[in-house]
């Protein structure tokens, strides 16, 4: 059984790095002033870029989806797309960014994401989408208390689409330690918490603050089980609370913080039975799908057909929606299980 056809989960999905080629083209129609070449926004097979230049990538990205209506486009390309590649549940996340030039705000760029969603669901489309919104770490604390505001306002307003917030963005900027008190206030509302823990080398002390919040899922974690004996409580710490790590193995290679496949952190944490989802990242941006981050682990982990069921089946207990919803989809599983797995 080819692992393509199994139903997939999509946790860890950042909406703007998601923006497929033909969509790019698409909003760089309606720009031509802005002069932008394809190579710039996307990491073809076999290419490579350090961290560094990846996030200059999304600056790029965010020239071109600055107005509501980029915002609404981008959100059901990408929506269908994961559909069309078989995942059944979607959690997309994206910074609320405000655009002096068009006049978008950032409740108004939130507005367009969660439009997006009602769109495609009305259309019929067969995936259940929800909403992290996403704390950017190089915009500093003020920005954070303002999003967490936001995020607050629209998990109480829009009936379990949001259902939490994400801390991403460069991690080369500020320290853990600066959003620890927007991020608790977070806790309280019954927001839940998925943080990009130790992407880059020698961040323990931040790494072991953050934890301290118990977040509910932990974004890479590509350097958690760094041979330093200084990490091994870390490593000690996410096994004891079972916090699952979002995976993600072709943005790790193409962003050049893994050596090599075989190297990846999977390798680690799966044989320890350590809760682990494959996710995308930035599907758009590193060239891939979630099916193929299914077919690369298979390949490079030599998992049977038995396992990658197994793991597209556990990924189900990892999801920030609410349990009525994880009922609802192990029982498609189980029905579809006889018929895929002969």
């Amino acid at each position: 059984m080819d692992p393509l056809l199994f139903p997939i989960q999509e946790l860890h999905a950042h909406l703007n790095g998601s923006i497929s080629a033909a969509t790019m083209k698409k909003l760089m129609a309606q720009k031509p002033d802005l002069r932008i070449q394809n190579e710039m926004i996307t990491i073809d097979k076999g290419k490579k870029r350090n961290l560094e230049e990846c996030f200059q990538m999304f600056r790029i990205i965010h020239q071109i989806t600055s107005r509501p209506e980029d915002i609404l486009m981008v959100t059901k390309d990408v929506i269908r797309e994961f559909a069309t590649d078989g995942v059944k549940y979607l959690e997309l996340r994206s910074t609320p960014r405000e655009e002096e030039s068009t006049g978008m705000t950032k409740r108004m760029y939130v507005e367009a994401v969660l439009e997006g969603i009602k769109q495609c669901k009305e259309e019929g489309w067969d995936i259940d989408v929800r909403f992290l919104v996403s704390v950017d770490r190089s915009r500093g604390t003020a920005a954070a208390k303002e999003t967490v505001k936001l995020a607050e306002d629209f998990l109480l307003s829009t009936d379990g689409v949001v259902v939490g917030l994400d801390l991403s963005g460069n991690p080369q900027a500020g320290h853990g330690r600066d959003f620890l008190e927007p991020l608790l206030e977070a806790k309280k509302a019954g927001l839940k918490l998925a943080l990009h823990l130790s992407e880059i080398p020698k961040r323990e002390d931040e790494t072991r603050l953050l934890l301290g919040l118990s977040p509910d899922r932990i974004g890479h974690g590509t350097f958690l089980h760094a041979s330093e004996s200084a990490a091994r409580d870390l490593v000690e710490l996410v096994r004891q609370n079972r916090t699952p790590l979002e995976l993600c193995l072709t943005s790790n290679l193409k962003g050049e913080t893994v050596p090599s496949r075989a190297q990846h952190h999977f390798g680690f944490w799966y044989p320890l039975g350590h809760p682990v989802v494959l996710c995308t990242d930035d599907k758009g941006v590193f060239a891939t799908e979630l099916s193929q981050e299914y077919q690369l682990v298979a390949e490079t982990f030599r998992l049977s057909d038995e396992q990658v069921w197994a793991l597209c089946l556990d990924a189900i207990n990892h999801i920030f929606a609410s349990s009525h919803t994880k009922t609802k989809l192990r029982e498609q599983w189980r029905m579809l299980k006889p018929t895929l797995l002969e």
